[in-house]
């Protein structure tokens, strides 16, 4: 089992976000807007969605990765870091999943 985390893939992204967009396909992202990146963020969930019901393994693994890492972009593109997000989790996890949705539907 590899080591890799994704604190490593994001640290990736925000390396690869300071290079040209000649070299680097996160860069080449990023200058084409958060609108972009968001669009391509939505097609990866769709692929994942469909490998998902497909029950199709090898592809689901890897449409997963590609959800992960066009996730981290958007993020990346709008200043979001993952302890960000990890921080909201811990947040949501002082009660029960239940009453934390219920909470967000109400307000």
């Amino acid at each position: 089992m590899s080591n890799f985390t994704l604190h490593d893939l994001e640290k990736r992204v925000q390396e690869r976000a300071k290079a040209s967009a000649d070299a680097s396909y996160t860069r080449k992202l990023l200058d084409q807007g958060v609108v972009h990146c968001a669009k391509k963020l939505g097609e990866e969930a769709i692929e994942t969605v469909l490998a998902a019901v497909e029950e199709d393994r090898p592809r689901l693994i890897a449409e997963a990765a590609d959800l992960i890492y066009h996730l981290l972009v958007v993020l990346e593109a709008r200043g979001v870091t993952l302890a960000d997000v990890e921080a909201k989790l811990a947040e949501r996890t002082r009660q029960s999943g239940l009453t934390e949705k219920a909470s967000r539907e109400r307000g």
